[in-house]
């Protein structure tokens, strides 16, 4: 079902049709201020990747000078550099829509070029082939990234990162689930911007899925899912005093050809 239209929004003399579009299209402005106000602290590196997608990552007959990994909404680089470290023939290319945090990426101690190739893009609009050869990628993380886009572009996204996966490549994928505590939090704040797509108080966006909502997009875009989970955790916080109910999903899907 696609998700619920919202009236058109005017700013300063333009006229965007819907909330979805005002927020896709300020989306680089909200992400940029993220990173320069949070720098490269708000994210922990995420060092559950080998744990969790080893098979993936590791080299193998195929690949036996390392994966190629595309990291699409790379932020600081706390996917890119817990990797390169866990796997020293790998190589990746890593692209964010905000200036700011490829300008992280680049800055940071453990940043080589001949390892990472970082770059500034939005992936609903540029085609991945002017940067990255065609059907080169082995493995493609999309990990709390496809939730920040507008579920009108989510299949756009699809489509850009399949021209440069190979044919027998994956994409493996981490974001948050329905019911999540911060799911709840915006809906009693009235944030939602359409069904399942809320706004934050800092202009960024967050989507939350279901099972089958993520399998259905990714089989529409010509993807099989090898793998998927839903996981639930609580976690007290004690300065705040409170239980939060956390709620992610966990997914693996490879090119259908």
């Amino acid at each position: 079902m696609p998700p619920a239209f919202r009236p058109a929004v005017i700013q300063a003399g333009r006229r965007y049709p819907n909330l979805d579009d005002y927020y896709q299209k300020k989306a680089r402005k909200f992400w940029d201020n993220f990173y320069k106000r949070h720098k490269n602290k708000f994210f922990k590196d995420r060092h559950y990747l080998e744990k969790d997608w080893g098979q993936y990552l590791s080299d193998d007959a195929h690949s036996p000078n390392g994966k190629v990994v595309l990291e699409v909404g790379c932020g600081a680089g706390n996917t890119i550099f817990p990797l390169v470290a866990a796997y020293p023939k790998i190589y990746v290319h890593a692209c964010d829509i905000s200036p700011h945090a490829v300008a992280l990426v680049k800055s940071h101690v453990k940043f080589k070029e001949d390892r990472v190739n970082a770059f500034v893009y939005d992936v609903t609009v540029d085609n991945l082939l002017e940067r990255i050869n065609p059907s080169s990628v082995d493995v493609i993380t999309l990990i709390f990234m496809l939730s920040a886009v507008s579920p009108y572009k989510m299949a756009l996204i699809l489509q850009n990162i399949r021209r440069v996966l190979k044919p027998d490549g994956y994409v493996l994928l981490r974001d948050y689930a329905v019911g999540d505590f911060a799911q709840v939090k915006l809906e009693n704040k009235n944030q939602m911007i359409s069904e399942g797509f809320y706004v934050r108080g800092d202009g960024t966006c967050s989507f939350y899925f279901s099972e089958d909502f993520l399998s259905t997009l990714f089989l529409q875009a010509g993807f099989n899912t090898v793998d998927m989970s839903t996981y639930n955790k609580q976690i007290k916080n004690h300065h705040r005093n409170i239980n939060m109910d956390r709620h992610w999903i966990r997914a693996v899907f490879n090119n259908s050809g």
